[in-house]
C-alpha cells in the first residue's frame, strides 16, 4: 500500500500493467507511452490503441484490495475492479497522449467512432480519469443511449463520472434504463446521493407498467423510491410487502428504513417479523436479491 501513496491514475495504471505483462509486452507499452508523451501524432495514438489486444492480451487486471485503495486515493471514487489489461492499457495510452482539452476530446471522439465493443468499454470506463471532466458529458450521454449493454454498463457501473457530471434528467434516464435492460443498480456509484423525487415517481410509474403487464419488478427499484416514500409511493411499498416475492418484500423493508414520512414507520411495524429478519440477516442493497 505504501508504494501506491500519492500515485496519479496514470502511474497506478502503469504500475499494475508492469506487474501483469511479460517483458516484451511491458516494453512495448512503455515505448508507446513514451512516444505519445513526447508529442505523438493522432496516427501514433490510433495505431497504438489498435495494437493493444494483440500485444498485451485481455486478461483481467485482477486488482486486490490494496490496489483498489490506491485507485481511490489517486482519483476519489475510481473503482477499476472490473477492468482488464487491454482496457487499462488503452486508457493509459490515451492519457499519455493528453495535450490540450480540444485535442483530447477530438481524439476520443475519433477513437469511439471507429472502436469495436472492447475498445468502447475501455474508453467509457476511463471517463473519470480524463482531463476537463465537464467536456465529456456528451460522450457519457452517448454511452448511456447505446443499445450495447456491456458498453452501457461501462458508463453506469463502477464509474463515478455519471453521478458527478450528468444533469438530473440524464441521470434519471440512466437509472431507469439500468432496470429496463435487466441490469443491476447496486454497482452504480453515487446512487443514493443522487436520489431525487422525480426519479422516485418515474420508477413508481415503471413499476405500475410492469405490474399491469404481469411482468416482474426488480426489488432494487425501491431503493430510489424509499427516501421519498409518501402517499401513493407508500401504497406501492405496502403492496410489495403484502404480495411480493421474498427479495421484493425485503427490499420494501430496506426502502422504508430510508423514508422520512411517519407513516413509513407504521407500515414497518405492521411487518415487524420481516423487518427483524431482514436486520438479523444483515440484508442490504448489495445482497437483497438473494433474500429468501
Amino acid at each position: 500500500m505504501s508504494k501506491g501513496e500519492g500515485m496519479t491514475p496514470e502511474a497506478a495504471l502503469q504500475h499494475w500493467l508492469d506487474q501483469r505483462l511479460d517483458a516484451a509486452g511491458a516494453q512495448w507499452l512503455r515505448d508507446a507511452v513514451a512516444g505519445l508523451a513526447g508529442g505523438g501524432t493522432d496516427r501514433d495514438l490510433y495505431r497504438s490503441v489498435s495494437l493493444v489486444s494483440r500485444k498485451l492480451g485481455k486478461a483481467p487486471l485482477a486488482l486486490d484490495a490494496a490496489a483498489l485503495a490506491v485507485a481511490a486515493q489517486a482519483r476519489p471514487g475510481w473503482d477499476p475492479s472490473p477492468w482488464t489489461v487491454d482496457q487499462a492499457a488503452r486508457v493509459r495510452l490515451l492519457l499519455a497522449a493528453a495535450t490540450d482539452s480540444d485535442t483530447f476530446v477530438r481524439r476520443l471522439d475519433q477513437l469511439c467512432a471507429t472502436a469495436d465493443v472492447d475498445e468502447l468499454v475501455a474508453f467509457y470506463r476511463g471517463l473519470p480519469l480524463y482531463p476537463d471532466a465537464p467536456r465529456h458529458r456528451q460522450r457519457a450521454a452517448e454511452g448511456v443511449r447505446t443499445n450495447m449493454r456491456v458498453v452501457f454498463e461501462a458508463v453506469a457501473h463502477h464509474n463515478p463520472y455519471p453521478a458527478e457530471q450528468l444533469p438530473e434528467d440524464a441521470w434519471n434516464q440512466m437509472v431507469l434504463k439500468t432496470l429496463f435492460v435487466g441490469s443491476t443498480l447496486h454497482p452504480i456509484a453515487g446512487l443514493d446521493g443522487r436520489a431525487n423525487a422525480t426519479l422516485a415517481r418515474m420508477l413508481s410509474d415503471y413499476a405500475h407498467e410492469r405490474w399491469a403487464a404481469a411482468r416482474p419488478v426488480s426489488p432494487e427499484l425501491w431503493r430510489c423510491v424509499g427516501p421519498f416514500a409518501a402517499g401513493h409511493l407508500l401504497d406501492d411499498l405496502a403492496r410489495v410487502l403484502d404480495s411480493g416475492t421474498p427479495p421484493e418484500r425485503a427490499a420494501a423493508v430496506l426502502a422504508l428504513r430510508s423514508a422520512t414520512d411517519p407513516h413509513a414507520r407504521t407500515l414497518l411495524d405492521r411487518h415487524a417479523a420481516l423487518r427483524d429478519t431482514v436486520a438479523a440477516r444483515g440484508t442490504d442493497w448489495t445482497n437483497v436479491l438473494e433474500f429468501n
